[in-house]
């Protein structure tokens, strides 16, 4: 069948595009289609170096670092884009791919990482952190996702098959558009993130410094706890406020290579994860590397982290997202370390390696189709 694969933008490689990159390998012949496509050659070559087809949003002013205030010309965007020469249309998205119109004779299936959380259940968490929940910006926002609300929920109508990267977004699918979809989940890339037995006396964080991730939470928890050390490995628009929270003993190291993330990740006491995540790569990036994980006990990081109540756990739960809640997590950890030995990680890890995603995914498309 001929192929195409639809994606939201492409302007990092981070873990959508980690995904689209294993959704690439199971279809290589597949042509690549995107709103925008800013990536450099080194990020090109993790999807089989595929330039895809871009909107108009490609050539406005400013598009590579401010394309999401565009985020109102991206349905139109989607719906110019054609793919009607194609069998089958695979779209991964977490905005606006879905989007995409294709018709009666062809196969629409959309690998769903959520559905947009801006406009949905997370609206007025995005604006009041934007700042955007009075005023007439404010209002003009407001009206902007209620448009956008409308159209996501006709463009569901289009897809004739979901997949969903963990049940709390087969739930959160359900409650949008009153779909059922499957669940596959991404992969962690089990051959690059290796085990690594011999742990130092430290915390490990990483990730992207957005409101979400909650990483201020983390440096302010450890503001209280003067004798563990934290190593913080990312960059981001909150990061002049994680800065100032940072007491002596946290690390704030910025951007990293992989080989450098790496590096921490396998020799941290613990990672920690104070999201509430759609699936989050990064815990399972962690006990790859043998590392167990201390995550936030909401959204899908209770289907990719084993805890207590397991017979071979790879981390703890926090209830809470405050100082406290983490706090006294973190010491019970401590209190509990010898249970999370390395290979329990790991063990757990493997449940989510790129072959059994590939496996799942050309399962499920051979299905569809046939």
């Amino acid at each position: 069948m001929k192929t195409a694969i639809v994606c939201d933008w492409l302007v990092t490689y981070a873990g959508a595009e980690k995904l689209l990159a294993e959704i690439i390998r199971c279809f290589p012949d597949a042509d690549l289609f995107s709103v925008i496509d800013f990536l450099s050659p080194e990020q090109r070559a993790h999807l089989n170096n595929k330039q895809a087809t871009t909107t108009f949003i490609q050539k406005l002013p400013f598009a590579k670092t401010q394309y999401r205030n565009y985020l109102p010309l991206m349905p139109l965007a989607i719906e110019q884009l054609d793919v009607s020469r194609y069998d089958l249309v695979i779209s991964n998205t977490h905005a606006i791919a879905k989007g995409i119109i294709t018709g009666p004779d062809q196969i629409h299936i959309a690998g769903i990482c959520s559905p947009m959380r801006y406009a949905w259940d997370l609206q007025h968490q995005y604006l009041r952190e934007a700042g955007l929940n009075t005023g007439i910006k404010g209002y003009l926002a407001k009206y902007i996702l209620h448009k956008m609300r409308i159209w996501d929920q006709r463009t569901a109508h289009g897809v004739d098959h979901f997949f969903a990267i963990s049940h709390f977004i087969a739930k959160r699918i359900w409650k949008t558009y009153r779909r059922e979809a499957s669940v596959i989940y991404p992969p962690v890339d089990t051959h690059l993130f290796t085990p690594h037995t011999q742990k130092e006396d430290f915390y490990l964080t990483a990730s992207r410094f957005v409101p979400y991730k909650k990483i201020d939470l983390i440096v302010e928890s450890f503001a209280d706890m003067p004798d563990k050390k934290l190593i913080v490995i990312g960059d981001g628009p909150d990061a002049q406020k994680i800065k100032a929270k940072a007491g002596k003993n946290v690390e704030l190291l910025g951007y990293q290579t992989t080989e450098t993330l790496i590096h921490y990740m396998q020799r941290a006491k613990a990672f920690i994860f104070a999201a509430e995540e759609d699936f989050g790569i990064a815990p399972l990036e962690a006990q790859a590397c043998g590392t167990p994980v201390i995550a936030y006990g909401k959204g899908a990081t209770l289907e990719t982290i084993r805890g207590l109540d397991h017979e071979a756990p790879s981390g703890l739960f926090f209830d809470e997202q405050t100082v406290s809640s983490l706090v006294k997590t973190i010491k019970e950890f401590e209190n509990n370390i010898a249970q999370f030995p390395p290979e329990h990680c790991v063990l757990n890890a493997k449940r989510f390696s790129p072959d059994i995603f590939r496996e799942n995914l050309k399962r499920f498309v051979q299905e569809k189709v046939s």
